[in-house]
């Protein structure tokens, strides 16, 4: 007889050995998306911000991007960034840095627009090829609010970035329903053991399993595993409790007792770790099925209640499953089990109950997906099964974010109605707090109220950066602050706070001038330390709203660099 030689092992991929870490945290979903991308950079001013947050997503594997730029490189761009060399100088910026930037990942795609933004942006269907847009300010009012109508009319995500010496912040504009499926929770909040509402496979394994318990073998006794002793002992404490589970915490520690006085004391085998882990379990596994806020806002959400022919395949999964939920009272079961000390054909039995389980949720939930799909009239494909499969493992963590547009004030002679603004902001309680970032929120808006009504001389109507003229800063930082406190003292009225006492506001105005001070006085300059960290931080949410993984910032995020310190703002 020949003897054969067993098939050799396949190691990982050049493309896996490349991208081991990121797989891991997005898996080959996440970098599928990230490779499927096509990001746009509107840059302007200094552009360090906008091209950092590139650098961030080239390495990762970003599938194309595009720098539309058409400033020319200058003495002052190669003190700042770091993607420029001298004899780039007089050449278009946005080439340059493009070409830099792909040599750090020959798989990613760049291109480059010189054309100015304003004759750019007016082309039919300019914005269309781009799955996300970055912003980097300064920009006209009129450019930024076309770009936002584009996001709201397609559902384009985009980020608006400001990098001002030591101070940075972006806002975040998502489509209005922007569901997360895969929202990585902690591994421990996942585990669902279904202890209070086991199915009858379970319950009739663990009878059989701890039948004569006392009587077993030491090494038997110390190998039952946990899942299936508090099963046991829940069976008991229901028997003197007429039929109830332990509720409150009082009576969960009094299980506890229970369960310890079964331990065996005089095991050989060194104690009993399975009777330490159901106790360690009990006030974590013992609660019942219930689903959380985060799911409740999307089953009770107008779209998955209201479903049509053009809802999203999301809707109609979140749709079966809410119907799933309430036929049931549970979620479907995700199926994994955590390690515990068992014999392995013991644990690989109970695996394949929690498995089996989950099967059949799944196969029920994506029958009921069948049947919307035929009842709403869908014309596209149908709902891949493992779309199907992946929600339903993390059912219990799904997550609706409500996009919202960032606030963009008018230019020229438009008036700012900031009473009106006022309304539509939340984050009134952290004005009681001068060290909130919300103010530095507040100091950014009137930065960009002043670059919005400010003209450059002779630059062909771009816009003037509050500070840009030596001559003008003290004159500039009085107009920018009395912009902003306007702002503060509307967000006020509107919270039904008096602003009449400047004793008890004193602190807060303070605060408010000394950012917009630092704002000014950096004339509109990036430094490259806070430039490259608010590339880190913006990259990290496109890398989220990308692969529609981990939850983003909702929606405003902000940086103080002399203080080293972030706050997130929801406006």
């Amino acid at each position: 007889m020949t003897p054969t030689t067993p098939p050799a092992l396949q190691g990982p991929t050049s493309k896996e050995k490349k991208y081991d870490r990121q797989l891991r945290l997005w898996a080959a979903s996440g970098q599928q998306a990230l490779e499927d991308a096509h990001i746009l950079l509107v840059n302007s001013g200094p552009g360090v911000a906008g091209i950092e947050t590139l650098k961030n997503l080239v390495l990762p594997g970003i599938g194309q991007f595009t720098i539309q730029d058409s400033a020319l490189v200058t003495e002052a761009d190669l003190g700042v960034n770091f993607f420029l060399e001298d004899e780039n100088l007089g050449g278009f910026r946005a080439e340059h840095t493009t070409n830099y930037l792909k040599e750090l990942n020959p798989d990613v795609q760049g291109h480059s627009v010189t054309e100015p933004i304003e004759s750019f942006i007016t082309k039919e269907d300019a914005l269309t090829p781009y799955t996300l847009i970055l912003v980097a300010a300064p920009i006209r009012p009129s450019i930024l609010e076309e770009i936002r109508y584009h996001a709201s009319a397609t559902g384009t995500p985009v980020f608006y970035i400001h990098s001002v010496g030591f101070y940075a912040h972006f806002s975040i504009h998502l489509p209005p329903a922007f569901p997360i499926v895969d929202t990585h929770p902690p591994a421990e909040s996942t585990v669902d053991l279904r202890l209070l509402a086991p199915w009858p496979e379970l319950s009739q394994f663990a009878a059989e399993k701890t039948q004569g318990l006392e009587s077993l073998s030491h090494h038997d006794h110390g190998h039952v595993p946990y899942v299936l002793l508090l099963l046991h002992y829940l069976e008991e404490w229901k028997a003197s409790h007429d039929g109830k589970y332990p509720e409150n915490y009082k009576q969960k520690n009094e299980f506890k007792a229970m369960v310890s006085k079964g331990a065996r004391t005089d095991n050989p085998e060194g104690g009993e770790e399975n009777y330490d882990e159901a106790i360690a379990a009990v006030l974590k596994s013992l609660n019942p099925p219930a689903v959380g806020s985060h799911v409740r806002e999307v089953f009770e959400a107008e779209e998955c209640r209201l479903l049509g022919s053009s809802s999203a395949d999301f809707w109609l999964v979140a749709h079966a499953i809410s119907l799933f939920y309430r036929q049931h009272s549970v979620l479907p079961l995700p199926g994994s089990l955590p390690d515990m000390k068992a014999q392995s054909a013991d644990y690989v039995a109970l695996q394949n109950i929690y498995k089996g389980k989950a099967r059949a949720d799944l196969a029920e939930i994506t029958d009921t997906v069948r049947i919307l799909e035929k009842s709403v009239g869908k014309q596209r494909p149908p709902v891949p099964e493992k779309e199907i499969e992946a929600f339903c493992k993390n059912a219990g963590h799904i997550k609706l974010v409500r996009g919202r547009p960032f606030h963009v004030v008018p230019g020229g002679n438009g008036k700012v109605k900031w009473g009106e603004r006022a309304k539509s902001l939340a984050g009134f309680s952290g004005l009681q707090n001068p060290e909130t970032l919300f103010l530095l929120y507040v100091a950014f808006l009137a930065w960009d109220e002043f670059v919005a009504t400010h003209e450059a001389d002779g630059l062909m109507g771009a816009p003037r950066v509050p500070g840009s003229l030596d001559a003008e800063v003290d004159a500039d930082t009085e107009k920018t602050f009395g912009i902003a406190k306007t702002f503060m003292d509307a967000l006020l009225d509107e919270a039904g706070q008096s602003v009449e006492d400047e004793s008890e506001y004193g602190e807060l105005k303070e605060t408010l001038r000394k950012f917009v001070a630092e704002l000014v006085r950096a004339g509109g300059a990036e430094m490259h330390n806070i430039a490259a960290l608010a590339g880190g931080m913006v990259a990290q949410e496109v890398i989220k709203v990308v692969t529609k993984q981990y939850i983003p910032v909702d929606n405003t995020c902000l940086f103080d660099g002399i203080k080293s310190k972030s706050g997130v703002v929801r406006v």
